[in-house]
């Protein structure tokens, strides 16, 4: 995050992050008020659960659950039957413990809102380093003033903000099908409605003198984004591999590249 947002974001009022299922940015920010909200509630849920669990107790449910169903980066069996579990008996903290041994971690529904990630053999598991990015990220939930919601990012109280307060997007992206935004696993899909929205939301809060940030992707496997470039052209544009930005004739050449950029108004 140094590298891409300016020294003003630490001391910002208010910081807020719209899209927040990783939640990497937010919890690096150091504002007077943080408000974090995405629309996978289970996953709000989680941040909730850990900001007011102790620590102690955190670490005693996992440990059990590793032991209940022993899980290890090997035992698929264990791990396909505690996914049951957790489908039958759903817990945040349990989800968590789901992603350390998923499939590149990932946070994956059907539309059922049934977990389904695939097992992640001998690649995914918890471990020492996940632990202790696991103590770093619940003391900054404990010190920080940070409130969660889970709902349609529209649905955000904008009149709240005042100008100098940062908003933070990081939307489904509109050119790369993921797990939240292709309309069939019980999540509401993006089309062109909605980013074009997005985007009209974002003038809105240049206008008023709120400063905004948006992660996306201009190309991806040969698509294009043709409504992101165009906009973006009013504001700056930071592409996330440095190498990438004086040679957009390339891009579609390259095909399979995925093209990452901030768009920022600052």
């Amino acid at each position: 995050m140094p590298d891409l947002f300016p020294a003003f974001v630490p001391n910002v009022r208010r910081f807020v992050d719209l899209f927040a299922g990783g939640f990497n940015v937010g919890i690096n920010v150091d504002a007077h008020e943080i408000y974090c909200n995405d629309r996978l509630i289970y996953v709000v849920e989680l941040f909730e659960f850990l900001q007011g669990t102790l620590f102690n107790d955190i670490l005693n449910g996992i440990y059990a659950r590793i032991e209940e169903f022993a899980l290890t980066n090997t035992n698929e069996a264990g791990y396909n039957q505690f996914r049951a579990f957790y489908n039958e008996n759903p817990h945040p903290l349990d989800l968590f413990i789901l992603t350390c041994y998923a499939f590149n971690h990932q946070i994956r529904f059907n539309s059922r809102h049934e977990f389904n990630s695939s097992f992640g053999r001998e690649r995914s598991a918890y471990n020492d380093s996940i632990e202790r990015n696991l103590i770093s990220f619940c003391t900054a939930l404990k010190q920080k003033n940070i409130i969660f919601s889970a709902k349609d990012y529209l649905d955000f109280k904008f009149d709240s903000l005042e100008a100098g307060d940062f908003v933070y997007c990081d939307p489904p992206y509109h050119i790369s099908t993921g797990p939240y935004n292709d309309g069939s696993r019980g999540f509401k899909d993006w089309t062109d409605a909605e980013e074009h929205t997005l985007l009209e939301l974002l003038d809105c809060l240049d206008e008023n003198d709120i400063y905004f940030a948006l992660s996306n992707v201009f190309y991806h496997k040969g698509d294009t984004n043709d409504i992101l470039i165009k906009w973006s052209q009013k504001y700056n544009v930071t592409y996330l591999d440095k190498t990438y930005s004086n040679c957009s004739y390339q891009f579609k050449e390259k095909g399979a590249k995925t093209v990452e950029v901030l768009v920022t108004n600052y």
